[in-house]
């Protein structure tokens, strides 16, 4: 008898089994110790006792498994993976070598194998760590920027973003404010009133988001968003985080906002954006005075805003360039513009001018500081594609084009009749009307369709022209005998209004000869 190979478990049965022959534990200690039954353990102790410690050997130790591939299916199987799904899961890949390779391998199984070879990451082996950063060390060295959209007013009011400042190095929420959506304009609305409080940091901390940054290969112009801009000729420096851990500062206040200030919101009954903008530098008072912490260093990095109240506004405003065509004319958001032709547009054919968008209020052009008067040529009013791409949440975007179609009437196209003036009439059977004018037939539009050009005329020719009595009874007489029969035809005989014109018109044209 050669070596055995018995498991930890088998060999404490072993010491067990071999107490209870000993008569130094009984039975039913024995089962609680190896947490199997009495019976069992009765039938481990005659099987012990008959055939020593191998009878307790799991008996499928060292046979091959029912479910056993065939040989060579591991390695057939990671040569398609290798060759056609090396970068596919262990699921899809196992779904596509059962759909396009006839080959059934189970999902755990090919997970396994590719860990094994090196294809396949663990749950374990993919996770990712953050490491913590250090805080800055003085005040205004680094702001963190960013929106969220929430249902602040809860539903007392429409959802909409809140614009969070928060310092980098004392945890302060510089500045909120509550906008429609996260766009160019509110960033530059929010921009101007942190400024003139706090003055010019060092640098923002934001996401990717496109008001911040352009994220695909810019075709011409600067390479830059128009919040870049203003920040460049501001001197302020921005950095962009690669995920949301990065920036985490500003994103666990904006949890934290959505508990605290939404309660006090609805404990002051604020339900608009209007009040809750005028609400929030009282809150940002009793927040920072509970949380902000002292900063490593003292000295406060803000500068001074040294520019002009025009000059700020001239910053904070969406600008470009338009070309000045020969006909003094440029276009912007879907408008063609017409320069007036005073002394100086009158040489700017060919050139380009400065476009100044203010967004409350008109936009300006101008050319190496002179202001050119304008005027604007638009036949159609659309929904300029940038105000749609630009917000980050589609919400407001949508409800804006919503409401302008409601507002905008559908043109109606007029049809070639309509264009002439041409009104579609009844024809008037002469004479015959009076003496029969409750029984009389008119021919209807309907029937009109139904008539040839050849019957019209001999029809016109008859009641025309013939104003005796008789013949205008048998004119009559003839139209109620063609509407009772149109009564009588099926839709099927579509020919048949057309034989019964015919055959009235024959008895018409037989009495006006025989007359």
């Amino acid at each position: 008898m050669g070596l055995l190979t018995m498991s930890e478990r088998e060999l404490r049965r072993i010491e067990v089994l071999s107490e209870v022959l000993a008569q130094r534990r009984t039975e039913v200690s024995a089962a609680a110790i190896l947490e199997i039954s009495t019976r069992q353990t009765r039938r481990l102790l005659t099987a012990f006792r008959d055939g020593g410690g191998g009878a307790l050997i799991h008996k499928s130790r060292g046979r091959t498994s029912n479910n056993r591939l065939i040989p060579g299916i591991h390695e057939y199987a990671m040569e398609l993976v290798r060759s056609k799904y090396a970068d596919f899961g262990p699921t899809l890949a196992s779904e596509m070598l059962l759909e396009k390779d006839a080959l059934k391998v189970s999902r755990e199984t090919l997970r396994k194998w590719m860990v094994a070879d090196g294809l396949w990451l663990s749950r374990k082996q993919r996770r990712s760590f953050h490491q913590p950063r250090l805080r800055r060390e003085a005040y205004g060295e680094l702001i963190q920027i960013d929106g969220s959209e929430h249902r602040w007013f809860e539903h007392r009011g429409d959802p909409c973003t809140l614009l969070v400042f928060i310092d980098d190095a004392t945890g302060r929420l510089m500045h909120l404010k509550f906008a429609l959506s996260e766009s160019t304009e509110s960033y530059f609305d929010a921009l101007r009133g942190y400024l003139i409080a706090h003055g010019t940091p060092v640098a923002f901390y934001s996401d990717k988001h496109s008001v911040f940054r352009i994220n695909r290969d810019a075709k011409g112009g600067p390479g830059m968003t128009q919040f870049g801009r203003a920040l460049a000729e501001l001197n302020i420096e921005i950095l962009y985080a690669n995920s949301s851990q990065a920036k985490g500062r500003v994103e666990r206040v904006n949890r934290t906002l959505q508990d605290r200030l939404v309660k006090e919101l609805r404990l002051a009954e604020i339900s608009d954006i209007a009040t809750g903008n005028s609400f929030l530098p009282e809150f940002i008072k009793r927040f920072n005075e509970k949380f902000a912490i002292l900063p490593a260093n003292p000295h406060d990095l803000h500068r001074p805003l040294q520019i002009t109240a025009n000059r700020l506004k001239d910053i904070l405003c969406h600008r470009e360039q338009g070309y000045v065509g020969m006909q003094l004319t440029f276009h912007y958001r879907r408008k063609q513009m017409i320069l007036e032709q005073t002394e100086i547009p009158k040489g700017l054919a060919g050139r380009y001018v400065e476009i100044y968008d203010f967004f409350e209020s008109p936009l300006e052009v101008r050319w190496q500081g002179h202001l050119l008067p304008y005027r604007a040529f638009d036949k159609e009013q659309r929904v300029s594609p940038a105000a749609v791409v630009e917000n980050k949440r589609l919400g407001h975007a949508l409800a804006v084009v919503k409401a302008l179609r409601e507002h905008r009437e559908t043109p109606r196209i007029l049809t070639n009749s309509e264009k002439i003036g041409y009104r579609k009439r009844s024809r008037r059977v002469h004479g015959a009307e009076e003496l029969l004018k409750p029984n009389a037939t008119q021919i209807t539009t309907t029937d009109q369709d139904h008539i040839s050009d050849e019957d019209q005329r001999v029809l016109h020719d008859v009641v025309g022209e013939n104003k005796r009595l008789g013949h205008a009874l048998a004119v009559a007489k003839a139209l109620q005998e063609l509407n009772n029969a149109a009564k009588r035809i099926t839709n099927s005989d579509k020919k048949a209004p057309r034989r019964a014109f015919s055959r009235a018109f024959d008895d018409i044209r037989n009495s006006q000869n025989a007359g």
